[in-house]
C-alpha cells in the first residue's frame, strides 16, 4: 500500500466535482440508479476517484438491484477500510478508501452466498473504471 494521502478540504474541492466532493469527503450518497456503471463482462479495475488507488475488480461486480454498483469483495483486503456508521438512525458498516479515507459506500451481509455473502454497495461517483487492467 502506498503512503496515506492527506489534503485540505480546499485541495479536494479543487480536484473533484461538487458531487464527488459531497460523496467522498462529506460522506454523502448519490441517488439510487443515478450512476453510470452497469454490470458488464469487460475486464478492468475500479479506482478511487480521489487518489486513483485500485479498489474493486469488474469480475466481482454483480447486479444487486439496489441502484448502486455492487461488488462481493474489494480488490485486496487492505485497499479499503471499514468502520461502524450510526448515522441516519441505522447501524451500518461504512467502506472508505484505505489510502485517502474517501467515503465509498457501505458493505452489507446480503451478497451472493455462492461467493463471499457480502455486498459492497459503492457510490459510482466515488470510483473510476479503468478498462483492460
Amino acid at each position: 500500500m502506498r503512503s496515506k494521502i492527506q489534503k485540505s478540504g480546499a485541495e479536494w474541492q479543487q480536484q473533484l466535482t461538487p458531487e464527488q466532493y459531497r460523496v467522498t469527503r462529506e460522506k454523502g450518497t448519490e441517488p439510487p440508479f443515478s450512476g453510470h456503471y452497469h454490470v458488464s463482462d469487460e475486464h478492468g479495475i475500479y479506482h478511487c476517484v480521489c487518489c486513483n488507488a485500485p479498489l474493486f475488480e469488474n469480475e466481482h461486480k454483480f447486479d444487486a438491484g439496489c441502484g448502486w454498483p455492487s461488488f462481493d469483495r474489494p480488490f485486496t483486503p487492505s485497499c479499503v477500510a471499514e468502520q461502524t456508521d450510526t448515522s441516519h438512525g441505522m447501524q451500518r458498516t461504512e467502506v472508505t478508501c484505505a489510502r485517502c479515507d474517501a467515503h465509498l459506500g457501505h458493505v452489507f451481509p446480503d451478497g451472493p452466498q455462492e461467493t463471499t455473502g457480502l455486498r459492497y454497495c459503492i457510490n459510482s461517483v466515488a470510483i473510476q473504471f479503468h478498462a483492460g487492467e
